[in-house]
């Protein structure tokens, strides 16, 4: 059979209050394109269908359009779970009515995997589909347990132990795949993901994953990565960039076939909908910025703008700006004064103790929260055994955090 894996779809966000809904739709119609392109039997969603618990009208239609479009009437299979942005009872709503077009909607954690036959091959999917599985969705499904302190064991553990469950269902003729909405220890992420973990706490080992099936297809991170170095465990990404952390980023859906028993390959296939983002550093102040728009620089793109000026920015000439390009989302001066404290800021930072250098890091990391002393200890035992300056490694890490 053939796969498509996607996630993060977000349909209902927003560019600092300006809506992507035309950039989702044109990922639709792309979508809808390349399955029937690529003769795809089984497309995995793997979360975050929305942007938020309650999302407008029209992004819920424009999901629903694109199952729609996709099954096209049940002949291509869609397995969807929710993310830690979308309400679980609000995915799985419709899943009675879907389940005629076989499409299956899961929005909370279960026992039980998703089976799916595909007729073009006479072969079987198992898929051990994890929803996000915040804290109290795990106790939950796994209080059955009479074990106490299996309950109390670490996050990790207990996804661990819900996976291996669903994947004693694999067998050696069907395709065996899991699917989960989480964060997987060593991903990169970007600032247009909503945290799931906190410091480090809801953070799931790869091993925990590693349960027996021939493709792990995860979702929540934006950046298509794959995880521990293992090309059969991956994020798709977002099928479009969401923040300008992720601007010049290749979003890509990821394509693969399989068989029982047999090795997978995965290939990306990069998207060419969606407006780019794009950063501008214009050191040459508003001559050079009114020289790339005159020439048409970056005409269907969103752009985050830094000015170099030697003067205050007047808001006509913020609106002069606006009138050239409409995409300009951010317009932010930067003074000669503020270059001279953020290098002096970076001076002092090069002074402080390794230890203060860690606290401050670790607060960024984790939006303020305190580091132990066993903590602090384990840190301080580890550049002990560095070679390298830790407090320069320490404050080039605070800086690109």
């Amino acid at each position: 059979m053939r796969i498509l894996h996607t996630a993060d779809w977000h349909f209902g966000r927003t560019l600092e209050g300006r809506s992507r809904l035309e950039e989702q739709a044109a990922f639709v119609d792309e979508l809808a394109k390349l399955v029937q392109e690529e003769a795809i039997d089984l497309v995995l969603l793997a979360g975050d269908v929305y942007d938020s618990v309650n999302p407008p009208a029209a992004a819920e239609q424009l999901f629903y359009e694109a199952l729609s479009r996709i099954s096209d009437g049940g002949k291509r299979t869609v397995a969807v779970i929710a993310g830690n942005h979308d309400h679980p009872e609000r995915v799985s709503a419709s899943a009675p009515l879907a389940a005629k077009s076989a499409i299956h909607l899961a929005g909370m954690p279960t026992g039980e995997p998703i089976l799916v036959d595909v007729s073009r091959t006479g072969e079987r999917a198992v898929i051990a589909a994890l929803p996000y599985p915040s804290e109290s969705r795990l106790r939950e499904l796994l209080s059955e347990e009479t074990d106490e302190t299996a309950l109390r064991s670490a996050y990790s553990e207990r996804v661990g132990r819900l996976m291996t469950r669903l994947a004693s269902h694999y067998r050696p003729d069907t395709v065996n795949l899991a699917m989960s909405h989480i964060y997987v220890l060593g991903g990169l992420e970007t600032d247009s993901e909503r945290p799931i973990q906190v410091g480090g706490a809801y953070t799931v080992d790869p091993s925990a994953l590693q349960a027996g099936a021939q493709y792990v297809a995860l979702g929540h991170l934006h950046r298509p990565q794959r995880v521990a170095g293992d090309e059969r465990m991956r994020y798709s990404g977002s099928p479009l960039a969401y923040s300008f952390s992720e601007a010049g980023q290749a979003k890509s859906v990821t394509v693969f076939d399989a068989s029982p028993g047999a090795i997978i390959q995965p290939q990306e296939i990069l998207l060419s909908c969606g407006r780019p983002l794009v950063k501008w550093q214009a050191k040459g102040g508003l001559a050079e910025v009114h020289s790339w728009l005159d020439e048409g620089r970056d005409l269907r793109a969103w752009i985050d703008l830094d000015i170099w000026m030697n003067e205050a920015m007047t808001i006509t000439q913020i609106q002069q700006l606006r009138k050239q390009h409409e995409g300009l989302v951010h317009i932010r001066p930067i003074y000669p004064e503020m270059e001279a404290s953020s290098a002096e800021d970076s001076r002092s930072r090069e002074q402080l103790p390794a230890e203060e250098l860690f606290r401050r890091f670790f607060a960024k990391q984790t939006g303020g929260a305190e580091p132990d002393s066993e903590t602090i200890q384990v840190f301080l035992e580890l550049i002990a055994e560095d070679d390298s300056d830790p407090q320069g490694a320490i404050a080039e890490g605070g800086e690109s955090a």
